[in-house]
């Protein structure tokens, strides 16, 4: 699958109510195509072919622009200022309290009511490591959703002509804030819009998880998946086990220490393409999601997303980390950058 040819198209993807013009980006690298756009640096698709040469899109989403414009189950998005769940939308620090906005029932997720996601970000064109590459990159003003001081943040994507699309993400503050990046793909390896994932195999070396309350904020225990259908240590069909779990798999997990920083702990196959999916991070969690709540969901090219259609492994900070004083640190200092990458390897099965 190793062609030597790399390149960056930009293409117009739509226009903002503003009359701001919104492009999409399109990175190829041998084999593998992936597409982002400045809307709120959002991960569009990445196209891959199979064990027989048949090329799909395996990432769910839009055609168009309106659909990441309206409301949406955050496919692609890039989610700041903190990723998943903060308890009561409110924290306390150096005594100080702050009240977020409330967007998930009592609490605050995925940066509240317009997060990162929700904004046209700055780009530059380039290369990293020598692969093609974006550098999106953001100003979030002192109180933006709640959070106090300046936040600068920039993802940098770059995609390798083996498969390799790295997410690299840093920021810098000029007050002590929380910060939790991730992106909230969605993926099929079958393809987009081609049934369920209940099939794809999933093997993840996460030995403990953040058990959650009725409204998914952790209860401050860590706790063994061992003898749970949590467990993926081995692996197995994600469907398998999943109506032990209620509505589907939405848990934080933890990544075992030796597979930190940037070793794989995650590897999800489909077995009639073939394609594989191998994530490593520097980050400490993921959170483990099956689209439970997709269902009726309007995606690309006529797509119509059934429950459990894709899946997405975000690799994060622990959710509520800044009411949790036994989890690790989410709090940025000024002076002391933000800086996480996770990659994603896509490849086939022999």
């Amino acid at each position: 699958m190793h062609v030597a040819t790399s390149s960056i198209e930009k293409k117009h993807f739509g226009t903002l109510y503003s009359g701001e013009e919104v492009s999409l980006f399109i990175l190829k690298a041998g084999s593998f195509q992936a597409s982002f756009t400045d809307w709120g640096a959002t991960w569009v698709s990445l196209i891959m072919p199979d064990k027989e040469g048949q090329k799909d899109d395996i990432l769910l989403g839009f055609s168009t622009l309106s659909g990441y414009v309206g409301k949406h189950p955050y496919f692609g998005s890039t989610i700041g200022r903190f990723a998943n769940r903060i308890g009561g939308a409110r924290f306390v620090l150096n005594g100080i309290g702050y009240k977020l906005w409330t967007n998930d029932n009592c609490n605050h997720l995925h940066g509240g009511r317009k997060g990162f996601d929700k904004f046209l970000w700055n780009y530059e064109l380039s290369a990293f490591d020598g692969e093609p590459a974006i550098r999106f990159s953001r100003t979030s003003p002192d109180k933006e959703e709640g959070y106090p001081g300046t936040l600068y943040a920039e993802v940098i994507a770059s995609l390798s002509s083996l498969g390799e699309l790295h997410l690299h993400y840093y920021a810098e503050t000029d007050a002590m804030t929380p910060v939790n990046l991730t992106n909230h793909a969605y993926f099929n390896l079958a393809g987009e819009g081609k049934g369920t994932i209940l099939d794809h195999e999933l093997e993840m070396q996460a030995g403990m998880y953040l058990p959650v309350d009725e409204y998914l904020i952790p209860n401050g225990e860590i706790c063994s998946v061992e003898g749970t259908a949590l467990d993926f240590r081995c692996p197995k069909r994600i469907g398998r086990d999943i109506q032990e779990v209620g509505n589907g798999y939405d848990f934080c997990y933890i990544i075992d220490k030796d597979r930190l920083p940037l070793k794989t702990f995650a590897i999800v196959t489909e077995p009639s393409g073939g394609r594989s999916l191998s994530i490593s991070t520097t980050l400490p969690a993921v959170q483990f999601y099956t689209g439970n709540n997709l269902a009726g969901t309007f995606g690309k090219s006529g797509s119509i997303y059934d429950k459990y259609a894709g899946f997405c492994l975000e690799t994060e900070m622990y959710p509520d980390s800044p009411n949790k004083q036994n989890f690790p640190s989410c709090i940025l200092l000024p002076g002391m950058p933000w800086e996480h990458e996770t990659v994603y390897k896509f490849s086939l099965q022999c």
